[in-house]
């Protein structure tokens, strides 16, 4: 009696791991940067089935030295994509953004062209693969710390292709970026920062606020109070208050870490949602 209690038990479990949220790695030739790259692909449970689908996806991009798959990896809460994914029935992408790539195409080094690849490239091949909801309404961005940046840099250049996108801890001004390792990484892609000095504004998120404007994207910034990069965030909070642009900021305490940034996450997840259920009703 007790050994076939057991093999229920057992097959039950099975059958939850199998129907619970997956995790894809995508394996993508990208013709602007002539090289492969990964991506991670989170589906929530039931994603496959012909009833359910078309889903919202959400593209989650990494920080500076970071990877593709530490969104998968790297926060304290275990299997947090996944759980995320089920909770808000979403895709959930993890692009691979270089290690300082800055997510724009560099004008100076032609293997790295992250803009294109994010928003061309990537998109088409995840839209072909899966079942997404293929428009703007049902395409958000978000990010920390470069990625942060990268979020909101390609919504206020690609309106057309997302409802929202968020920040957190966002590295929002690479124009005031004087850390020699990361000047570094930027003038690497945009030539040496005393000769291109309005090329390093025109790619810095807070000279942005005409383009974020105009965009009509709905964006939430998110910073905790010992962060760092606090002052550019609030820097750039100032300025969309000041131009009349709607937005949710948010400061909570924390660090530039990822227990902040895991913690952020559903608080992006939230706003995204209700966007999303807003903009269906109108």
């Amino acid at each position: 009696m007790q050994k076939r209690i057991y093999t229920f038990l057992l097959l039950f479990l099975c059958v939850l791991t199998a129907e619970a949220a997956k995790v894809d790695t995508l394996v993508i030739q990208s013709p602007s940067m002539h090289k492969t790259l990964k991506a991670g692909v989170v589906t929530p449970e039931g994603h496959g089935k012909k009833k359910n689908g078309p889903y919202p996806v959400l593209y989650l991009l990494h920080g500076y030295s970071g990877n593709f798959s530490n969104w998968l990896k790297t926060p304290p809460q275990k299997d947090l994509l996944q759980s995320m994914a089920d909770k808000y029935q979403l895709i959930i992408v993890t692009p691979e953004g270089g290690f300082s790539g800055w997510y724009f195409d560099s004008p100076v080094d032609k293997s790295s062209q992250y803009e294109t690849y994010i928003t061309q490239e990537l998109r088409q091949e995840v839209e072909r693969k899966y079942s997404t909801i293929s428009d703007r309404s049902g395409r958000f961005i978000s990010g920390l710390s470069m990625g942060g940046h990268g979020a909101l840099y390609l919504s206020a250049r690609h309106p057309e292709l997302y409802l929202a996108a968020g920040s957190m801890s966002g590295a929002l001004n690479v124009s005031r970026i004087d850390s020699d390792k990361l000047l570094e990484s930027i003038e690497a892609l945009l030539g040496p920062k005393q000769e291109n000095q309005e090329l390093f504004r025109q790619n810095s998120v807070v000279h942005m606020v005409p383009q974020l404007k105009a965009s009509g994207v709905k964006f939430m910034i998110d910073c905790g109070v010992d962060d760092f990069l606090i002052e550019d965030n609030r820097e750039l909070h100032r300025r969309l208050v000041y131009e009349k642009v709607p937005h949710e900021y948010i400061e909570r305490p924390g660090a530039h870490t990822w227990a902040y940034w895991g913690n952020a996450l559903e608080y992006h997840l939230l706003f995204f949602q209700k966007v999303r259920a807003e903009a269906l009703a109108q």
